[in-house]
């Protein structure tokens, strides 16, 4: 997918742009929008340029002008490759969705490729694959023959997996994260592929790993249920989501990542034929300054599953676990 510009290809335009962040930084925010608009006109089909109008006129406390900008960069891009949907979901003038624009998650890992090991690691603090890695070792297991890493960027979790999977396979939607990963020659075999969309196969892998993932992804039931199917009974599925505390099952924070509840987790992992092996609260990563909680899960797949048929969102076929 190609990557919008964050050049409006208008010189006058974007050296406006350029001052309107100046008076951002500078804590003048009013005239920061207002010179931001003014920009857009200039440029009227610069779509990160109207997004930018919305982020600096919410931030200016000025909501529904907001709005505005940010349905009109959705109208000029319905692709949502920077997430103007979700901003208007948090906005509440949409209803929430069940899962993000695939375009906005492609586009955000491709943008972040280049520098993403060290911003996630030595800025942030990242943890992620260190919990998984533990909470695999504390169940005994030591070696697998097949393991796939779904959301794999540009293998952080892989590099942990190495040494314990004979056949490692790493999937995700950015290409850009996917030449990382194919550089660092820790996968046996790499796809990209959207999560959204992951296909059941037959069970044969016996771990399955989802790191700092399932925050981009929603709701859960599709990918869940593609993975109880692709698990041989006795399967691992070790992953992480970040945790919130009301009754939801799960909501959509300002960071426009995904948090889900512990019982929506268990509960859905039981409907899919998941038994759970651990479930701990842990201190993911940092997110300006704040810590991030989550839960790191452990569950293996049962011997015997029921059925579960999970509808697509657009009316495409039923993803339907196997039966054993």
């Amino acid at each position: 997918m190609k990557i919008l510009p964050l050049s409006s290809g208008d010189l006058v335009a974007d050296r406006r742009a350029d001052y309107a962040e100046m008076l951002r930084d500078g804590g003048d925010v009013a005239a920061a929008a207002d010179l931001m608009r003014d920009t857009v006109a200039i440029a009227p089909g610069w779509v990160a340029g109207w997004f930018r109008l919305g982020e600096m006129l919410d931030e200016a406390g000025r909501p529904g002008e907001a709005v505005e900008a940010w349905r009109e960069a959705l109208r000029l891009d319905p692709a949502d490759r920077l997430g103007a949907s979700l901003k208007l979901e948090l906005a509440g003038v949409l209803a929430v969705s069940e899962m993000p624009p695939s375009g906005f998650v492609e586009t955000l890992f491709d943008q972040y490729a280049g520098d993403f090991d060290a911003a996630l690691v030595e800025r942030l603090g990242y943890r992620v694959p260190e919990l998984i890695a533990e909470a695999i070792a504390a169940s005994g297991r030591t070696a697998f023959a097949h393991a796939v890493d779904l959301g794999c960027g540009t293998g952080l979790m892989g590099e942990r997996l190495r040494r314990v999977a004979s056949f490692l396979e790493g999937i995700d939607i950015s290409a850009g994260m996917l030449a990382r990963a194919r550089a660092k020659g820790v996968y046996d075999r790499i796809e990209q592929g959207d999560l959204q969309m992951l296909a059941s196969g037959t069970d044969h892998v016996d771990l399955v790993t989802a790191a700092d993932v399932l925050i981009y992804l929603g709701r859960l039931e599709r990918v869940f249920g593609a993975v109880a199917a692709m698990l041989a009974p006795g399967g691992l599925f070790a992953f992480s989501v970040e945790n919130h505390a009301g009754p939801e099952d799960l909501i959509l924070r300002e960071s426009r990542r995904y948090a889900h509840s512990r019982r929506y987790v268990a509960e859905l992992l039981e409907a899919s034929g998941f038994d759970v092996v651990s479930m701990e609260q842990a201190h993911l990563r940092s997110d300006r300054g704040a810590p991030i909680a989550g839960l790191v899960v452990l569950a293996t797949r049962r011997s015997s599953t029921s059925a579960m048929v999970i509808a697509g969102e657009t009316g495409d076929e039923a993803l339907t676990p196997a039966v054993h």
